[in-house]
């Protein structure tokens, strides 16, 4: 196969997935993870062996999803942006106790900078936290043939492996030349059936397991093509996965330094001895947390040696780029043009024609008959109500958050507790809160603006659609407390109305302002004039 891609780094994982033979990818929706499960969606291949698409309603349930398919012997892709590691992070450690039997592949897509999150988390420390290998590729090609070689290793193994992409990595493109693709493998069943049930007595086992296999993963790190060690002059420098084209974008005629290119771990400790041995410092270039930095200076640096993020050549937070690569090189800077003046930034802000902004402006006004009313909001477009012109929201922090913060501080005698929340945010994190709030008769309104989509993301399913109602009469609110309306300039009155008196009754209430994405109307529209 001499075909030549253009394609990006989520759709070089994507593909190299399915060539490495996967019947099922699972997934929830965030940017910059994406991308990964919507070109398997639209992929010719996958649709002719049926490989399994469908977005799940968070992030766990995907990752138990994919473990039910290994445990039947078959390949499954795992897909989810950093913090959804937070939501799999119970699935995703126990699974490397049960262990794999069809190859399993965790991707993590992390947004150092945070273009689109609220934190930049390193997935990094989960893949050590669970002792299992990771992946870290430097380019789309590297992605495409990582995710390949991921799923062999996991086979034999038997472990997860978790790859690790970062937000430029993911949506940046690059010439990827596919490989010859492999079938998926037909249903098998582990001849160990016992570390699948992790009762104690099977789980102390396994975890003796695991960590014996730990000489191994490191020796198969220290063999891995995709971590080489380059001897040159006397300053050092580590670059991890994307960090390593940063290093050789500045040095175009090739690099004199010593380098050692890390995109496997665990770290390759015999390279890093010599590293140590030859260099008189070693700059440590990361995207992210100082996950190899920090391991150095408490392992092996005893010589004030190690630089990097920690020491201040590098920012502390924020993405890598070029530029400040270049800088903790001690490389000369590049002349760049000065922003034009005619250029003004430009903050996000909510779609004109969407109803989210009628519901704040609702919320915004009938809150304001209240003296201590606070909204407390979620993950999901309508956190822009955060910003001019509604300033409407007083909190945003996790996914599912919105109910249980509203909750706690009715328990504590605030009075209005109004949650704000999205139908794909509530189905994600949002029930299980809610169904706290139900047995505890707590004080609060719950407001699901439905959308009828996935809108943050591009418009994905919804899991909650054509649901809401029927799920939360069977988490135990009232029936006459479940109210719906239609986000309208001319339904103001009546959204005024029951605003108000869910707002008076002392229990827990739900109204659910339901009118499509304007953005998902748009496509749909067009799709059916077309």
């Amino acid at each position: 196969m001499n075909e030549k891609l253009l394609i990006l780094g989520d759709q070089a994982v994507a593909l190299g997935a399915l060539h490495a033979g996967i019947s099922g990818v699972y997934a929830y929706p965030g940017t910059p993870s994406t991308e990964i499960t919507e070109y398997i969606q639209q992929s010719p291949l996958a649709r002719e062996r049926g490989v399994y698409s469908d977005w799940c309603t968070n992030e766990k349930t995907a990752m138990e999803a994919a473990l039910g398919a290994s445990f039947i012997g078959k390949r499954a892709l795992v897909c989810m942006k950093h913090v959804g590691m937070n939501v799999a992070a119970d699935a995703f450690v126990n699974a490397a106790m049960t262990g794999t039997h069809g190859g399993l592949v965790v991707l993590a897509a992390d947004d150092p900078s945070m273009h689109s999150s609220q934190n930049e988390q390193d997935s990094r420390f989960y893949g050590k936290f669970a002792m299992v290998p990771i992946f870290e590729p430097s380019s789309q090609q590297e992605a495409y043939d990582m995710v390949r070689e991921a799923f062999d290793l996991s086979e034999a193994v038997k472990l997860p492996v978790l790859m690790r992409l970062t937000t430029r990595m993911a949506h940046s493109r690059a010439v990827v030349t596919p490989a010859p693709s492999r079938e998926p493998n037909g249903i098998s069943f582990s001849e160990d059936r016992s570390r699948w049930v992790l009762l104690p007595v099977n789980a102390r086992r396994r975890y003796s397991e695991v960590i014996a296999l730990q000489d191994e993963l490191r020796k198969r790190s220290a063999a891995s093509t995709h971590n080489r060690y380059q001897p040159g002059n006397r300053q050092g420098v580590i670059a991890c996965g994307i960090a390593y084209n940063y290093l050789m974008e500045n040095y175009p005629n090739g690099c004199d330094r010593t380098v050692l290119k890390v995109s496997q771990y665990p770290l390759p400790v015999e390279p890093l001895r010599q590293m140590m041995a030859d260099c008189d410092e070693i700059l440590v270039l990361e995207d992210g947390q100082p996950f190899v930095e920090d391991q150095l200076r408490g392992l092996l640096d005893d010589t004030g040696k190690i630089r990097g993020r920690m020491s201040g050549q590098l920012p502390r937070t924020g993405e890598l780029t070029p530029d400040n690569v270049r800088a903790a090189l001690g490389l000369p800077g590049i002349a760049l043009n000065e922003p034009s003046e005619y250029v003004v930034p430009r903050p996000p802000a909510l779609c004109a024609g969407c109803g989210h902004r009628d519901v704040y402006t609702m919320l915004n006004e009938v809150a304001k008959e209240y003296e201590n009313s606070k909204i407390f909001s979620d993950i999901g477009c309508y956190t822009l109500g955060a910003l001019p012109p509604f300033r409407a929201i007083d909190s945003c922090v996790d996914m599912g958050a919105s109910i249980t913060m509203a909750k706690g501080a009715a328990d504590g005698g605030l009075f209005p507790a109004i949650a704000v929340i999205g139908d794909s945010t509530f189905t994600h994190s949002g029930i299980t809160g809610l169904l706290d709030a139900v047995n505890s008769k707590a004080n609060i309104t719950v407001v699901i603006s439905d959308n009828l989509t996935t809108a943050m993301t591009g418009g994905q399913d919804s899991a909650g659609t054509g649901k809401l109602e029927a799920i939360c009469w069977g988490v135990g609110v009232e029936r006459e407390h479940v109210r719906v309306v239609v986000p309208m300039a001319k339904n103001y009155d009546e959204i005024r109305r029951v605003l108000r008196e869910e707002i008076e009754y002392p229990g827990v209430s739900v109204i659910i302002p339901r009118r499509e994405c304007i953005q998902t109307l748009k496509r749909n529209l067009k799709k059916q004039r077309s």
